[in-house]
């Protein structure tokens, strides 16, 4: 069907009868830009109207749909012609609008799925099942976009999008998970004891230790080798303050102000505030934190943090003698020999180069062990 045709043929007619397209409008109760757009080939009068407009315009039905006037010979095989056409254009009208219905439905999936991602919590259920729930939405109207598909044929289409669209949620949560470090949205079991949650996602098991407090740190484990019993767990910040991390700090010489502030900034007790100095003549560090010593000795953390950083600093600045860490309370002083003479096994952590197994197992595990840290801690610290 020539909608172009169409256009031209009615203004012509139009025309013929003297009529305006503001007058054409009124008679069939339109407005006026209907009637340019037929006249334009943008589209067709509405079945509703179409006999009125015949009859105005002092032609038939098929001379309309043909786009001219027919003559009496013809006019059977163009009935027949204009029949077929008229139903291929109805079909086309239905398909592009089931179309752009389809197409909302697609983008209302994927708008359900960015708002999951974006509103909901990482760890809230919530988020997984409308991400669940927006992929099931996106797939049906993604399928159904494209006309000729059989019911078999779309229905194995779905469940193969459906499948990727699942892969690709689970990698993108993943790589959040990764670069971020946050809970997983797709975890299919949640554990939570008394300082860690333990998410088990497919393929990978999340652990968020020191939940809910400023230490909170994550460990991602895609091999699955650890459980509760054997996680590494620290009272600190082991993605800052773990070795892993701080070992990148190591220096010959104390007075680098940089390296020395990048190291004590990862260090236990940062999170509170601080600022430090260097005196050359003693090769001392003196670290003032801006909080009173008390106040941070919930479950011996500051007996804790500054065994923690006192081996670490010691371990990583070959020529520091001497540290001095004061609060508002009161001071602690350590030296190089005390360290050397009074921590268990510093020699081994420090064995040619930072062994950090060694690290690991002999500083940061025994942050764990309460009487070792008070047992130590009376050993070495002149209050």
């Amino acid at each position: 069907m020539n909608q172009e045709k169409i256009g031209k043929f009615i203004a012509t007619c139009r025309k013929e009868q003297n009529l305006t397209q503001e007058q054409l409008a009124e008679k069939l109760g339109i407005t006026y830009k209907a009637v340019s757009k037929w006249e334009c080939g943008k589209g067709l009068p509405d079945a509703s109207i179409m006999m009125e407009l015949c009859k105005i315009l002092k032609i038939t039905v098929n001379d309309l749909l043909s786009g001219e006037k027919i003559d009496k010979e013809d006019y059977q095989k163009k009935l027949e012609e204009n029949i077929i056409d008229t139903i291929d254009y109805s079909n086309k009208k239905v398909f592009e609008k089931n179309k752009l219905i389809y197409e909302l439905i697609t983008f209302f999936g994927l708008g359900l799925i960015f708002i999951a991602f974006t509103i909901y919590p990482n760890d809230s259920s919530w988020g997984s099942i409308h991400s669940i729930i927006g992929l099931l939405i996106f797939t049906f109207g993604f399928v159904n976009i494209k006309s000729g598909k059989t019911i078999l044929k779309k229905v194995f289409l779905g469940i193969c999008y459906f499948m990727i669209g699942l892969i690709l949620l689970l990698l993108l949560d993943y790589s959040n998970v990764v670069l971020n470090k946050v809970a997983p949205r797709f975890s299919y079991l949640k554990e939570t004891g008394d300082i860690m949650i333990i998410y088990k996602a497919p393929f990978y098991n999340v652990y968020r230790i020191n939940r809910n407090t400023k230490n909170e740190y994550y460990i991602i484990d895609t091999k699955k080798e650890y459980t509760e019993s054997n996680i590494p767990i620290t009272p600190f910040n082991r993605d800052k303050s773990g070795i892993a991390n701080i070992i990148q700090y190591k220096n010959k010489y104390v007075g680098n102000n940089s390296n020395d502030s990048h190291l004590i900034d990862n260090l236990p007790l940062a999170e509170y505030g601080y600022v430090f100095e260097i005196n050359s003549e003693n090769l001392e560090l003196i670290i003032d934190y801006h909080i009173t010593d008390w106040y941070v000795n919930d479950s011996h953390y500051l007996e804790k943090s500054l065994l923690y950083n006192s081996v670490s600093i010691f371990a990583l600045i070959d020529n520091v003698e001497n540290i001095t860490f004061n609060f508002s309370g009161n001071k602690y002083i350590v030296s190089r020999k005390q360290i050397k003479e009074l921590y268990p096994n510093f020699e081994d952590i420090v064995n040619n180069g930072i062994n950090q197994n060694n690290f690991n197992k002999y500083l940061e595990s025994k942050m764990n062990d309460n009487n070792f840290v008070e047992d130590t801690f009376k050993k070495i610290f002149v209050n």
